[in-house]
């Protein structure tokens, strides 16, 4: 006869049965396995031969070799100078005084004095530029003239930095923003020359500059209209006479220059010139949040009794 089994043990016995009956789940398991790459190089430690530059120097000399100071210097490049030197005073009534007199005599005396120092000029300008001929230089002047004030028409402000300088380009296109130019050249009324050379030179003795007065009178029109379409300054319809004295200049040092227009001098004999029209707003009434400008104007014009 067999022995009784306790409550607890069967209870026991049946959950463990159950358990070895279920089916076996297998997994898949995950494994890191550390691979040691490539070793990098890494450089030694440089130490210096020479800990200090004192020490350099000294076994540079004993070494006879020369090490010269290091100068923090940046290349600038001069286009232009910045005014005209020496400028031409044109004579009151343009030298057209009687040699007789005392005021012409002083006025012969004196274009003496200039010439010989414009000769002076020009032998040193043709040491750079063999081409330079006094003589053929006007006509050429006068069309650098003609192109540069062609280009203010179109705005044809590239086009303008090679026909003038970097001093003159702000003085020919201040205040043109907006507005409308309408230039022309009419004619010659007389042959342009040349009054006044000079040569000078810029920083060194070998860095030179060469500036050529030419006295150009022609007649021409101007009109210059503002963003709105208003006449501002001349008449596009009405020619004038205007006689000039026009700088040009040219680097000498540069084998690539060319002459361009640097400036124009203005004899304090000169006339005034023409006053500038501009075009005003004119203010309005105030208008409240709530009211109309028709509504305000209605009731200005109502008669008002007595």
């Amino acid at each position: 006869m067999a022995a009784p089994v306790p409550w607890g043990l069967s209870c026991l016995y049946r959950t463990l049965g159950w358990w070895y009956r279920q089916p076996v789940l297998v997994t898949q398991s995950t494994a890191v396995i550390s691979v040691r790459t490539k070793k990098r190089f890494r450089p030694p430690p440089h130490e210096p031969k020479y800990k200090t530059e004192k020490e350099f120097l000294e076994y540079a000399r004993k070494a006879g070799l020369v090490i010269p100071q290091e100068r923090l210097e940046r290349p600038i490049h001069l286009a232009c100078t910045a005014g005209i030197f020496d400028a031409y005073v044109p004579p009151e009534g343009d030298a057209r005084m009687s040699s007789l007199s005392r005021e012409g005599l002083a006025q012969r005396t004196e274009r003496l004095k200039k010439n010989v120092a414009s000769q002076l000029s020009i032998r040193k300008i043709k040491e750079f530029d063999a081409d330079f001929k006094a003589k053929d230089f006007p006509d050429k002047a006068k069309d650098i003239f003609i192109e540069a004030h062609l280009c203010l028409n179109n705005s044809d402000h590239d086009r303008l930095h090679t026909l003038v300088t970097e001093h003159c380009f702000p003085d020919m296109v201040w205040d043109l923003k907006y507005k409308t130019v309408r230039w022309s050249f009419v004619e010659s009324l007389e042959p342009a020359q040349v009054v006044q050379v000079r040569c000078s030179s810029l920083v060194n003795q070998s860095n030179m500059y060469g500036q050529v007065t030419v006295r150009l009178h022609t007649r021409q029109t101007l009109a210059i209209y503002d963003r709105f379409g208003q006449l501002m300054y001349g008449q596009e319809d009405i020619p004038k006479d205007v006689l000039e004295y026009i700088v040009f200049e040219r680097h000498l040092l540069n084998p690539y220059g060319s002459w361009r227009m640097h400036g124009k001098i203005v004899p304090p004999w000169a006339p005034p010139k023409q006053s500038i029209l501009k075009t005003l707003m004119v203010p309005g009434p105030q208008l409240k949040p709530w009211e109309d400008y028709e509504e305000v104007q209605g009731e200005a014009q109502k008669p008002q009794l007595a």
